[in-house]
Formats: structure tokens, C-alpha cells, sequence
């Protein structure tokens, strides 16, 4: 019993979203794509439960009952009932805190796939999906972790528009921006179009294509609330929206984690590269979207 699974980071490349509900939940449109960085869960047979974090951000994350692979891993232990032999969960922790990028989130739908397989592969993700929705509104997205589109409080899944390869330069400026902030520095200012879905392409054939249209038909409504919040998001756009590689620049989810699109890996990578040498105190990652 020693698997192992990537947990993809999460990028919202439209993000619409209306004012809280009766219930204070905010309902939602978005595009959500996945990168090819990430973190990483282990499972290892172990004579005790237990479990770990290591990683570039590894301790700056809880390792107890908040953690969501710690809730992840409990919900799995109800749904199957009985006992289950002792295991060691390890997080590798390589995406920033409270980033926009929905590592816990991602990080549970790993957890959730590597204890199925471990211990009870008969299950299906459709199974699991109900257990990564119960963790918070990214969950049943990030347990899939394809391309797709989310609505109503995240837990409405349909398939994303036909999308090409997208290349793309993620950078963090090292703030975190809580999420829950950002919903309420939202609701003094809620856009008027609210969580309404965008018409949507049936094809998006290039970077280009895509970037265009998004620019003209989408937004992050939580963007000017988490700039407000914190200049440094601001100072991160303004730095990615001046770099000529950049076709669209954007924040993802309610921050704090930029990105940018260009057309190709070469772009892309001469993008990061020049980043990393001008902002050595960013976290900056090239990746692939899908």
C-alpha cells in the first residue's frame, strides 16, 4: 500500500459571482482548468494512523482535524463503515496558502482517490464525488480535476467548451488572501450581471481564440475586492499585464495567485524566466492548463 497521487492546482479562468443567498452562500459561474503543478499525496502502510506534511509549504498548513486530507480521510472512513488498517497520509505541500488555486480542495480529491484505491477500488469517483463536495465548494471539481464548468454554489459540474493547449506563467506575490474576506469586501460591491453564465464557444481552437474571448465575454468578479485587500495582487497584474508574452491576465479564484496566457511553452517560459530574475521573492511557475 504505498500510491501515490497528484493533486493539481485549480485555475478559474472566469469566475462570475452574484451576492450571498438566504444562507450566505454566494452562487457562481466558472471556467475551471488544471495545471500541470501541483502538490503531491503518499500513502504508506504504517503500524499507527498518522499524517504528515513536508514541502516547500508544509508548515504552513495544519496538520489536524482542519486539514482537509485529515477531513478528506475521515468522511472516507464513513462512507465505507468498519475498521480500515493503519496507514501514514504524507501532503507534499509545492502550491502557496490560500492562493486561488484550490490546493486543499485538490489536495482532498487525491486523498479521497489514493484511500479508494488502497482500500476499497470498487468505488467509483461518482461515489466519491458527494464525499469531495461535503469539503467545500471546489471539492467534486478538484476530485475530477479535468476542465469543466461549475455553477450554483460550485456543486453543479457540466464539460467546459472544446479548449486548446494553453500555456500559461502562475505567479503568487507570497500574500495570502483569505477567501472568506474576500466574499465580504464583495458584497459591499456586487456586480450587476451577478454569477450569469457567459454564452459559451463550442470550439476554442487557439491560445489566441481563447484568450480573446475571454477578455470580452468574462471576468473575476472577486479581483478588484482582493486588490483592495491586498496591493500586492495589484502590483502582480500590473507587472504580468505590461510583459508582451501575456495574452489575458487575471486572478484566479479570490487570489492570491495570478496568471498569465500566452500562445506558446517558448513565451511562456521566457515569461517565468524573466520573472523569476526580476521578482526573486514571487512564486512563479510555468504550466500547462487543461
Amino acid at each position: 500500500m504505498r500510491l501515490s497521487a497528484f493533486a493539481p492546482a485549480k485555475v478559474n479562468l472566469f469566475l462570475h459571482v452574484g451576492g450571498p443567498d438566504a444562507e450566505g452562500y454566494h452562487p457562481i459561474s466558472s471556467l475551471m482548468v488544471f495545471a500541470d503543478v501541483g502538490d503531491r499525496v503518499n500513502i504508506q502502510p504504517s503500524d499507527a494512523p498518522a499524517f504528515e506534511t513536508c514541502g516547500p509549504f508544509g508548515r504552513e498548513i495544519p496538520d489536524g482535524g482542519d486539514n482537509l486530507v485529515v477531513r478528506a480521510a475521515q468522511a472516507f472512513h464513513r462512507r465505507l463503515g468498519g475498521p480500515v488498517p493503519p496507514y501514514r497520509l504524507i501532503l507534499e505541500k509545492h502550491l502557496p496558502i490560500a492562493a486561488g488555486l484550490g490546493g486543499g480542495s485538490s489536495d482532498a480529491g487525491a486523498a479521497l482517490k489514493l484511500l479508494r484505491d488502497a482500500l476499497a477500488p470498487g468505488l467509483s469517483d461518482d461515489e466519491l464525488e458527494p464525499l469531495a463536495a461535503s469539503l467545500g465548494a471546489d471539492g467534486a471539481a478538484c476530485l475530477h480535476a479535468r476542465a469543466l464548468i461549475a455553477e450554483g454554489r460550485g456543486e453543479q459540474l457540466s464539460p467546459a467548451p472544446s479548449l486548446p493547449e494553453m500555456n500559461a506563467v502562475l505567479v503568487n506575490p507570497g500574500a495570502p488572501s483569505p477567501t472568506g474576506a474576500v466574499y465580504r469586501a464583495y458584497d459591499a460591491d456586487v456586480h450587476p450581471d451577478g454569477a450569469t453564465m457567459p454564452p459559451l464557444p463550442d470550439l476554442l481552437e487557439s491560445a489566441e481564440e481563447a484568450a480573446a474571448w475571454l477578455a470580452v465575454a468574462t471576468r473575476n468578479d472577486l479581483e478588484a475586492p482582493a486588490v483592495r485587500l491586498e496591493p500586492r495582487i495589484g502590483e502582480v497584474l500590473d507587472v504580468l499585464r505590461a510583459e508582451p508574452e501575456s495574452l489575458l491576465v487575471r486572478m484566479s479564484g479570490s487570489g492570491a495567485t495570478c496568471f498569465a496566457l500566452c500562445a506558446s511553452d517558448i513565451e511562456a517560459e521566457g515569461l517565468a524566466e524573466r520573472l523569476e530574475t526580476m521578482r526573486p521573492d514571487w512564486w512563479v511557475r510555468r504550466c500547462r492548463l487543461s
